[in-house]
């Protein structure tokens, strides 16, 4: 039987062929490269910088003035104590909001995932655009709408947090339950039971690790998110803050400063303890 021979121009072998040309793979990344430089410039070109001003010695002179006065706090008896206690209800607003967001991103998170191949999954696509409408609404925009209809105070700031971050939490623990191992799940299936055991029994000691771990780590956000809240009158150190700046009052501000920075470190590493633990 004769063979054609190969044709002229065309490789032997596919696996051997040459690489396509500089302009049509890299080169493409090259122009999207300079493509999103020139916009960064014309960004730049539009925004009315005045930086001659910005680094004149004038400046300079009041940004001392303004540095030096944050380096001495207040520390009178009773204004700690009364930072104190808006760090307290700083991180009680932030410790609420997680926890109503971890149930109430589990709840959501069911009907958002596909569990298994025959699965309907029939409110899949509404409960994962109510996901995506909570969490793309920062928590700022939350609180100025809350604060309309539940007053000044913590109470909106929670609120706000718990709604942005159900959203989060919610599209997290979806994808775990979807990316969970299947074969525990299907045995329990094939044996009648019903889904409510199935996730309890198989589903949820697979994804619990997750659970804590997202939890945990949007606690952590939540903390500082709980502190600038308050700047728009959602209770805290944010509220504090916002009031004492206003004033420029900056013996004040530095107090509650340190006080934020304090409180944020200390969940950090109670946060960072908690997970080392799981990991074990």
């Amino acid at each position: 039987m004769k063979t054609s021979a190969p044709a002229v121009g065309r490789a032997a072998n596919d696996t051997y062929k040459l690489p396509p040309k500089l302009f049509d793979a890299r080169c493409k990344a090259c122009w999207m490269s300079l493509g999103v430089l020139l916009l960064v410039i014309a960004s730049f070109a539009t925004l009315n910088l005045q930086w001659a001003q910005f680094w004149s010695w004038d400046a300079m002179q009041r940004m001392g003035r303004f540095v030096a006065e944050l380096l001495h706090p207040a520390m009178g008896g009773a204004f700690v104590a009364k930072v104190f206690m808006a760090a307290v209800e700083t991180l009680a607003m932030s410790a609420v909001g997680t926890l109503m967001a971890v149930v109430f991103g589990l709840a959501l998170a069911l009907p958002a995932a596909r569990v298994h191949a025959h699965d309907a999954a029939r409110w899949r696509g509404a409960t994962r655009l109510m996901l995506n409408a909570l969490r793309s609404t920062p928590e700022l925009v939350w609180a100025a709408l809350l604060l309309i209809a539940a007053g000044l105070g913590p109470f909106a700031g929670t609120l706000a947090l718990g709604l942005h971050t159900t959203g989060v939490l919610g599209r997290l623990f979806a994808e775990s339950i979807e990316n969970a191992a299947l074969g525990p799940a299907f045995a329990l299936r094939v044996r009648g039971v019903g889904e409510g055991r199935v996730f309890w029994y198989a589903t949820l000691p697979q994804i619990l690790p997750q659970v804590l771990s997202y939890s945990l780590y949007r606690w952590e956000n939540n903390i500082r998110a709980a502190a600038v809240l308050g700047v728009v009158g959602a209770g805290g150190l944010g509220q504090m803050l916002a009031f004492h700046m206003g004033l420029f009052q900056m013996n004040e501000t530095s107090t509650v400063l340190v006080a934020m920075l304090v409180l944020v470190a200390l969940v950090d590493a109670l946060s960072y303890a908690v997970r080392k633990a799981l990991s074990r």
